[in-house]
């Protein structure tokens, strides 16, 4: 058999092409059958690319994808069914329609033909009418998948864009929200931003070491981040006279203060009711309710002890003991900051959780301060 291509497609320059314009691959090692298609494919208005081998082919392929290729079964260098399996593996190929011709009719070999990826067979000898419909009719489902992946994908990217636009609306509508209660309670500047980050750092952080591998998912690190930031929101319905009093609380001032948790929990409530599967939501319930419960009981609203209290609520407990503490320490300048974890060392079994507080001093240098 002759080892020479019958046309180049070295001097083949196609760009993106209609289907009339399309150029086809044909692959079979008879002279005699490829002057045939070719012939037929020129008349019926598309690019005939005629290769001898596999090898010729592939080369072909890596010069200019075709639209479709006619590929015969019985090759010498490696029979179409092995080829046709290596282009369907191939992310590059895969989607390239192809058309076995074959004397072959059997029914064993159109049955593994098509379980190989093929779109369908052209017997031998050929008919020019039937080539023509074949080839046309494929170029077009081939041509409308290309269109609707195009358009899929555009549609994808519109919807991610708009997605993150709310996303980003909601998060300035909640940091908002949150700057309300921090504008009207003693705390640190950022106070909201430092426990956003470094509760992120810490379940991260929890979620290397193993130790809560399963519960703490990508999508948990980036709700926690944003959800920390309403642990406080109640405190909007506390008064002015009780959060911002320079003295001490009278024990009935107190229990209106810690009354913040229920009250913070209770309206963030109403509007998980009406979307029960916003993972947010829910997050940002058990942290506001439950981030000043203690690790030992004897905290509140519920007197939850140990893994009772949701790990959310755990892990901003100690981000947000370390922020109040840092300003408590503050006359101390850089020294706060050892105090504060010093402090916090003594509270391990007691207010905080101590598999999350020995982590978080592992991170120490990480923090947002």
């Amino acid at each position: 058999m002759a080892n020479d291509r019958i046309y180049g497609v070295d001097d083949l320059e196609l760009g993106e092409q209609t289907i009339q314009e399309a150029n086809i691959l044909i692959v079979d090692d008879v002279i005699a059958n490829l002057i045939v298609l070719t012939e037929m494919i020129r008349k019926s208005g598309y690019v005939a690319r005629p290769v001898t081998s596999v090898k010729q082919a592939t080369q072909a392929i890596e010069a200019t994808l075709p639209q479709l290729i006619l590929l015969d079964i019985s090759m010498p260098d490696m029979d179409g069914f092995e080829w046709c399996e290596r282009l369907k593996k191939d992310a590059k190929t895969r989607d390239i329609p192809i058309i076995f011709i074959s004397a072959m009719n059997s029914t064993e070999d159109k049955i593994r033909g098509f379980n190989l990826g093929a779109v369908d067979f052209i017997s031998k000898p050929f008919e020019h009418e039937e080539v023509s419909l074949r080839i046309s009719t494929h170029l077009k489902i081939h041509r409308m998948q290309q269109e609707l992946e195009m358009y899929n994908q555009k549609l994808q990217k519109l919807v991610k864009e708009q997605m993150e636009k709310i996303e980003t609306e909601e998060k300035n509508l909640i940091y908002a929200m949150a700057r309300m209660c921090e504008a009207r309670d003693k705390v640190r500047e950022n106070h909201i931003e430092n426990i956003g980050k470094n509760s992120r750092l810490l379940a991260m952080s929890l979620h290397f070491s193993g130790l809560y591998e399963a519960e703490i998912s990508q999508d948990y690190i980036d709700t926690i981040e944003l959800a920390s930031a309403l642990h406080d929101i109640g405190k909007i319905f506390i008064p002015d006279n009780i959060l911002q009093k320079k003295g001490k609380l009278t024990i009935d001032e107190e229990k209106i203060l810690e009354s913040h948790t229920e009250l913070g929990a209770k309206n963030l409530s109403e509007a998980y009711a009406q979307s029960e599967y916003n993972d947010f939501l829910k997050m940002a319930i058990d942290i506001a309710k439950y981030h000043h419960e203690k690790y030992d009981g004897t905290g509140y609203p519920m007197g939850l002890r140990g893994k009772e209290i949701p790990l959310s609520a755990r892990i901003v407990t100690v981000v947000n003991m370390y922020d109040n503490l840092l300003r408590d320490y503050a006359d101390k300048g850089e020294g706060a900051h050892i105090e504060a974890l010093q402090r916090m060392k003594l509270e391990a079994n007691h207010s905080l959780d101590p598999d999350i507080i020995e982590i978080f001093l592992k991170i120490q240098r990480q923090l947002k301060r």
